[in-house]
């Protein structure tokens, strides 16, 4: 049994039985990569995979079972290379985080700026995506770290650190009749079309729940994954918006009134995470560190010590969040 053999099953298991997209990913051939599947079949005795002629149907129960651990081997060896090069130089490597587009666009610009600053010699790489794609990025080890606010309990390989509560802004005009009022309700804003995020982006499940309590069915007109997309339509005319509060800039977005909206909907809680039983190196801990800033809460160290999700949520229990507050709401 050879590692490579190992690494090739993982990978086409990853690549959703496409060996071909496979054998490109690890930068070989598909008929080496299948020569070596298929000793590596004859080895052990058992089908991994199960054939339709020469094309690959699914995987046998064996064939998952053998797949997951390959994945664990892969994942201790990784961890050695990390550990050698922890103790050869350890304020150089690298760093691959899968995020949305608001944490990579209005909470890691400082984050980043800072740690660069701090190790110029580790390469970033930011990847971007929907919730459920950044988790699968984080769980098979594409990236180092996950940070979102939804679809982070998809994927029980991932271990997730609670890192600051946010909450939204009801967007409008100037001049517009909801920014005239004392007291903001659900009510009131149910009663305009309203542009807002794409199900499963930016803690919009929170927003649907709230309205759904109350018996409210806003009219939605428009949505985007983008909170500056919707501040455009916002501008159009075309509805009420509501986005992240920390997506609301006092100077660029003079022109439009932003509303707390913190009493109308439950606070979110943004993430980040990694693949259970990797090894962090140093400079990995201190991102986490950098980027989650609980003054109060537990330390990094000891998250990074929990072996379940279950472990990290009890961690957490008494502590209380961060708000995450860089938004200074403007008057009419």
């Amino acid at each position: 049994m050879k590692l490579q053999q190992l690494r090739y099953i993982w990978e086409v298991s990853r690549q959703g039985l496409n060996v071909s997209a496979a054998a490109q990913r690890l930068h070989t051939s598909q008929s080496g990569m299948s020569k070596q599947i298929l000793a590596l079949e004859d080895e052990l005795g058992v089908k991994i995979f199960l054939r339709n002629g020469k094309h690959l149907i699914g995987m046998s129960e064996a064939g998952e079972r053998i797949v997951k651990l390959a994945g664990e081997v892969l994942q201790q060896t990784e961890n050695i290379a990390h550990l050698a090069a922890e103790y050869c130089d350890e304020g150089s490597g690298s760093l691959a985080i899968a995020t949305t587009h608001t944490q990579s666009r209005y909470v890691l610009p400082a984050v980043i700026s800072a740690f660069i600053k701090k190790y110029p010699d580790v390469s970033l790489q930011l990847h971007q995506g929907t919730p459920y794609q950044i988790a699968e990025m984080a769980a098979k080890g594409t990236a180092n770290f996950a940070i979102a606010t939804e679809a982070m309990d998809k994927f029980s390989d991932l271990l997730m650190m609670p890192c600051y509560r946010w909450n939204r802004a009801v967007l409008v005009p100037r001049g517009h009749p909801l920014a005239a009022l004392e007291r903001l309700t659900l009510a009131d804003v149910a009663a305009y079309p309203l542009v807002t995020y794409v199900v499963g982006f930016t803690g919009r499940s929170r927003l649907d729940d709230a309205f759904a309590s109350q018996g409210l069915a806003p009219r939605v007109v428009f949505t985007a994954v983008d909170a500056d997309v919707i501040k455009t339509y916002v501008r159009l005319g075309m509805g009420v918006g509501i986005i992240a509060k920390m997506a609301y800039d006092v100077e660029r977005d003079s022109d439009l009134v932003a509303l707390d909206a913190s009493a109308l909907f439950d606070y979110s809680v943004t993430r980040i995470g990694f693949r259970r039983g990797t090894l962090l190196r140093s400079y990995m801990i201190d991102f986490m560190r950098m980027f989650a800033g609980h003054k109060g809460g537990p330390a990094v160290e000891r998250v990074i010590e929990c072996q379940s999700q279950a472990d990290i949520d009890a961690l957490f229990s008494a502590t209380v969040l961060p708000e995450l507050n860089s938004m200074p709401v403007a008057t009419q």
